[in-house]
């Protein structure tokens, strides 16, 4: 057996090739620079000059506030929203055949586009930035599959893909199934192809396809929820955290959620409602607690509890 000695210098060289390899290669799988996810002729703003500066601002001073925990800060920034008006269909092509955009408008929101815009700020606050490109990167990642926008079909219309696939994503986690009198629904989700003529995208047969093999996978879907009864619970109001992400159960037959809102916990732990209300037509906390709210809106017929992790 012939044994080799290199010289002490050539082995420090390898060690240094070595550590310089890994550097490049854990540079190259984390996103250490701030970059623009989709191209500029992908994104649609309402007005871009006054959005950006907008987001800007207000990822500037919740950033500034030095909030402890993801929901304190989805619920600062929900609170530089309030009174925006309510405006449904803002995702929606301008035009029939036109490709899907990553839209932002922070001028006319509705339940959804609310509840992604303050949790995608509060994800780039996590991560410790503060510019509007952040913002979009995160955005994206949120409301599409897989965190990559490829047309109408990609984008998480469903609640319940919504969550599936944030989830795996490791950024909200599910508290429903944790919760005391939690029960379980199960429905085939196809309301969209079910009633294909409120929705101008699915006249093209290839997103219609999509689409409809999107909710194969949601066939006898059976998902935790809380009955509205059950909200009041004082178990349950030891387990609500402030920004937690409420998804409004709905008696439809073959759709899971048709509302979607922030809990806001009052310090005297009242739990209440921040959202995009149709009938108030903008962005209110509720002033009744959320139990009550539920109450008054005989349609829902529950929650699922998310919430926001810590990045």
């Amino acid at each position: 057996m012939i044994i080799t000695h290199r010289h002490p210098l050539a082995q420090i060289k390898q060690r240094s090739i070595i550590v310089l390899l890994f550097a490049m290669l854990t540079m190259a799988t984390h996103r250490v620079v701030a970059y623009m996810p989709v191209t500029p002729g992908q994104v649609r703003f309402h007005d871009m000059a006054r959005d950006t500066a907008r987001l800007t601002q207000m990822l500037t001073e919740v950033e500034a506030l030095k909030l402890k925990t993801p929901g304190d800060r989805i619920v600062a920034m929900g609170e530089r929203l309030l009174g925006t008006p309510y405006v449904a269909h803002t995702l929606e092509a301008d035009s029939e055949g036109d490709p899907e955009r990553l839209t932002v408008n922070l001028d006319g929101i509705d339940c959804t586009t609310f509840v992604e815009t303050v949790t995608a700020l509060a994800m780039t606050i996590d991560e410790g930035r503060t510019g509007w490109r952040d913002f979009l990167y995160n955005l994206e990642k949120l409301r599409y599959r897989g965190g990559e926008m490829n047309g109408y079909a990609s984008r998480l219309h469903y609640v319940c893909d919504w969550i599936v696939n944030n989830r795996s994503k490791g950024i909200i986690t599910e508290v429903t199934d944790h919760m005391p009198g939690v029960r379980y629904a199960e429905k085939t989700i196809d309301f969209m192809t079910a009633n294909r003529d409120r929705y101008p995208a699915l006249t093209d047969s290839l997103t219609y396809e999509r689409v409809k093999n999107t909710e194969s996978g949601y066939h006898r879907h059976r998902y935790p929820y809380i009955r509205t009864n059950d909200t009041g619970a004082r178990k349950a109001l030891d387990i609500y955290r402030n920004g937690d992400i409420l998804a409004f159960t709905s008696s439809l037959k073959n759709l899971d959620v048709t509302h979607m809102g922030i809990l806001v916990i009052d310090p005297d732990g009242t739990p209440r409602v921040m959202h995009a209300s149709s009938s108030l037509g903008k962005v209110v906390i509720s002033d009744s607690s959320l139990a009550d709210f539920l109450k008054r809106n005989r349609s829902l017929t529950g929650i699922r509890l998310l919430r926001l992790l810590e990045y």
